[in-house]
């Protein structure tokens, strides 16, 4: 099966972009099991508990979908870029879902292809 990392801002897509994710990704991969690392469900927490403005919302619906849909995998890093580089590093991933461009950038070098949005409400997959 095809391991799928999530950041956090891919988790956010639905309320943020109006991108319905995984209904995306199963138009772009066969059979799919989402994977996130546990600094983005903490990322996701401390953003959903920030407020009441649209990235609160968000960040709520994102840590709802990590939480119900993704499976949660641990680490050795405290910040969610750097936790989804080592897990990406390490095999964990086929792809990674994010629009962070830097995220995107390193995961890239490590021949590992990036899932990110194309044109208003549509993924579309960056290979290395």
């Amino acid at each position: 099966m095809t391991r799928v990392g999530m950041d956090t801002n891919a988790l956010m897509m639905p309320v943020e972009l109006d991108v319905r994710v995984f209904d995306e990704l199963s138009r772009l991969l066969d059979d799919y099991e989402p994977v996130t690392a546990r600094a983005v469900v903490e990322e996701l927490r401390r953003l959903k508990s920030g407020g009441m403005g649209e990235e609160a919302m968000a960040a709520s619906v994102g840590y709802d979908l990590a939480m119900e849909r993704c499976r949660v995998v641990e680490h050795g890093e405290s910040h969610a870029d750097d936790a989804l580089v080592e897990l990406a590093r390490d095999g964990s991933f086929d792809y990674v879902v994010t629009n962070d461009g830097p995220l995107r950038d390193r995961i890239l070098e490590l021949d590992v292809p990036v899932i990110g949005l194309r044109g208003r409400n549509k993924l579309a997959i960056t290979r290395p």
